[in-house]
């Protein structure tokens, strides 16, 4: 069995990620939930990032998901 790709991390630590290597921004902030976005008109890409201490790996799976990354690119960057 292979190692998993992801590990736990912080909210913030995942759009620094997101922000620094994949070209997101951070757009908003709606309580403890950041929403990110990238690109314009139909090519609009976007996620929420909630903003806590850890971040479950299947948490950090569906924001990967949403945003449309390759979770083996995203733990290249880890």
């Amino acid at each position: 069995m292979s190692p998993p790709l992801l590990r736990k991390i912080s909210g913030m630590q995942c759009v620094k990620l997101l922000c620094k290597h994949f070209g997101f921004q951070v757009v908003r902030q709606h309580g403890s939930h950041l929403i990110l976005s990238k690109g314009a008109g139909t090519e609009r890409k976007g996620t929420v990032v909630p903003n806590h201490r850890e971040l479950k790996v299947g948490t950090l799976k569906g924001v990967l998901e949403m945003a449309g990354v390759d979770e083996e690119e995203f733990s290249k960057c880890q």
